[in-house]
This record gives C-alpha cells, sequence and structure tokens, in this order.
C-alpha cells in the first residue's frame, strides 16, 4: 500500500485502472472509489459518493477529478455513470451534525454511508485520502486519487453533480446567499450575504466567518 502511495505523491500519473486492476488480480470483484464534496464548504451538507464501475466497460470520454471538469461536462459525464456503473450510492451528512462531530468525521461518515447502501455491495474501497477503519473492507488511501483512478474520479463527479443541484435547489429557499452561484463556498458575496444576513439553517455555525 505505501509503495503505492509514495508513487501517487511523486508522479503525475495518467489517470486509468491500475488500482481496480492490481485489486482485480488478487481477487477482488466489486471495487469502489470514493471521494466526497464540500468538505470546504461554509454552508449545505458534506456529501459522499461509492461508485463501483464495470471495468469491462469505456468510461465516458473526460472522466477526471471533477474539479478539473466544467459543470456541463460533469453533468454529461454523471448522467452516463449513472447508466453504465455497476452501482453507485450517495451518503450526506448535514450542517447541523457536521458542527456537532467535526468536519473530518462527518466526512468519513459520509463516506461510510454511500459505500454501505451500494448495491451489490463492495468487497474493496479505494478511497481519495482517507481510511475507513469503521468498515471492515479491504482499502486502500490514494492521495489525489480522483486525478489517478477512474474509480474515484466517478466517485467525485457523482458526488459534485449530486451536491451541485442541491445547492441551487436551496438557493431558491435562500435566494438572499447566491448558494447557486458559490455552491456554499466561502466566496466574498458569500461572507458579504452572511454580514448582511446572519446564517441560514443550512450554515456550519463551526466554522470560521460563519456565525
Amino acid at each position: 500500500m505505501n509503495g503505492f502511495k509514495l508513487q501517487a505523491e511523486r508522479f503525475e500519473w495518467a489517470i486509468g485502472f491500475d488500482f481496480e486492476e492490481q485489486a482485480l488480480s488478487e481477487g477482488y470483484r466489486f471495487i469502489a472509489g470514493v471521494d466526497e464534496v464540500g468538505r470546504g464548504c461554509l454552508a449545505g451538507p458534506v456529501v459522499a459518493a461509492a461508485c463501483i464501475l464495470d471495468l469491462a466497460k469505456p468510461v465516458p470520454a473526460g472522466l477526471n477529478d471533477s474539479k478539473k471538469l466544467t459543470e456541463k461536462r460533469r453533468e454529461a459525464i454523471a448522467a452516463e455513470l449513472r447508466e453504465s456503473a455497476v452501482a453507485f450510492a450517495i451518503g450526506a451528512v448535514e450542517a447541523d451534525e457536521i458542527d456537532r462531530i467535526n468536519i473530518l468525521e462527518a466526512t468519513k461518515k459520509a463516506m461510510t454511508l454511500a459505500v454501505e447502501a451500494l448495491e451489490p455491495a463492495a468487497d474493496y474501497l479505494l478511497i481519495d485520502a482517507l481510511q475507513l477503519r469503521t468498515l471492515r473492507l479491504p482499502q486502500k488511501a490514494l492521495i489525489k486519487g480522483d486525478s489517478i483512478s477512474y474509480s474515484i474520479a466517478a466517485a467525485s463527479v457523482i458526488a459534485k453533480t449530486y451536491r451541485d443541484d442541491l445547492m441551487k435547489r436551496l438557493d431558491a429557499e435562500f435566494p438572499q446567499y447566491g448558494f447557486a452561484g458559490h455552491k456554499g463556498y466561502g466566496s466574498a458575496s458569500h461572507f458579504a450575504a452572511l454580514r448582511s444576513h446572519g446564517p441560514c439553517p443550512y450554515h456550519r455555525l463551526s466554522f470560521k466567518g460563519v456565525a
């Protein structure tokens, strides 16, 4: 495991199925990529996705770390993934619980919820940067995993598009904050709205600049 992590950190690997194929060679069948989005936001849930790809099928053109894709491309890829993946699932932890247990634990919980909701269940996990010790599954934490593993990239795209849609819906309920534009991140306009209106029920009160 450490060898893979060191190589991932030292070199700019091209995205592919290298880690998935290694797991397959060890006898695993349902290999899930796991990633989160919204960890640094001031408002809204932290959202994680778990995705098991069919390694016999081509991946959607342009699949990569969701942050490297345009919104239009992400949405198109997400739609393809929902049709072609063996399984995918979402986990989310809301702002009030983030305030209670802290963002790191909330991120791990969202990831765990996503993995536990997969059908069929995963027998191996590839996780972006974290380990989920509460899950009794073999797993590998990959630094910048969404840039080197198609399965983690797929999870990042599914999580990002899900959360963005959610924040757009919250924007209709609380238009004064501009959620549709910044998606809850700490933009200048978001901080200005907080100074003018104070936080709403979806803000993370434990985050600096919110309360």
